[in-house]
C-alpha cells in the first residue's frame, strides 16, 4: 500500500497484517484520483474516510492537501494505527475515531466537501448509505461523495449519482450535490 500523489507521493505504507480490513488497491486508489483530481481540489478541504480501515485514502487525502480529514472505523486497532502513521508522517490534518459508522452517520452535524465510503462489500446497508447522508445534510454544496463496493453489487438507482466507474472486482460510484 503507498500513497499515491501530493506531499508523500510514493511512500509505502505498513499496516499490520492482523488488521481486518479489505484495502483499496493501489490500482484502484490511482484511477480514482485521477478522476478526481478533474473535478475537485484537495487544498484544504475537509474531508471525510468512512470505513477507513487502514486509512490509506484518508493518508491520500492529507498528502495531497485536505485541510482536514476525520476517519471513522470501529476497529480499534485500525484507528491506533492510523493515529500513530499520521503522527509519525506529520499529516496533521488527520484525526481518526473509533465508532461504528452508521451510528456516525446519525448523529453527524458536521458537513464535508468530501466523503469516501468503503464498507465492508456485504453490509446489507450499503445501497441506503449515500441517501442517508445526504439526508443527514452531511454533503457541502458542490461536494462529491464516493461509495466503493463489489462490481457484482448493483447500488440501484439514486438520486445525486454521477457515474460508476469499474476496476475490475471493485467499483466507485461517484455523488455530487449540487
Amino acid at each position: 500500500m503507498r500513497i499515491i500523489g501530493g506531499s508523500r507521493a510514493g511512500l509505502r505504507l505498513h499496516p499490520p497484517a492482523a488488521l481486518p480490513v479489505r484495502p483499496t488497491t493501489d490500482m484502484a486508489k490511482e484511477a480514482l484520483f485521477n478522476v478526481l483530481q478533474h473535478r475537485m481540489d484537495f487544498e484544504q478541504i475537509k474531508a471525510l474516510d468512512l470505513f477507513s480501515g487502514t486509512g490509506g485514502m484518508a493518508f491520500e487525502m492529507a498528502s495531497r492537501g485536505a485541510a482536514s480529514v476525520l476517519a471513522v472505523d470501529i476497529h480499534f486497532k485500525c484507528v491506533q494505527y492510523i493515529n500513530a502513521t499520521a503522527k509519525n508522517l506529520e499529516l496533521s490534518a488527520i484525526k481518526a475515531i473509533k465508532t461504528d459508522v452508521l451510528k456516525f452517520i446519525s448523529n453527524c452535524k458536521d458537513e464535508f466537501d468530501f466523503i469516501f465510503i468503503d464498507p465492508p462489500y456485504d453490509l446489507p446497508q450499503l445501497p441506503q448509505l449515500p441517501a442517508r447522508i445526504v439526508t443527514q445534510g452531511m454533503l457541502k454544496p458542490g461536494a462529491i461523495m464516493v461509495l466503493e463496493h463489489s462490481s457484482t453489487r448493483s447500488m440501484g438507482i439514486q438520486p445525486n449519482l454521477v457515474e460508476t466507474r469499474k476496476y475490475g472486482y471493485s467499483s466507485f460510484s461517484f455523488y455530487q450535490i449540487h
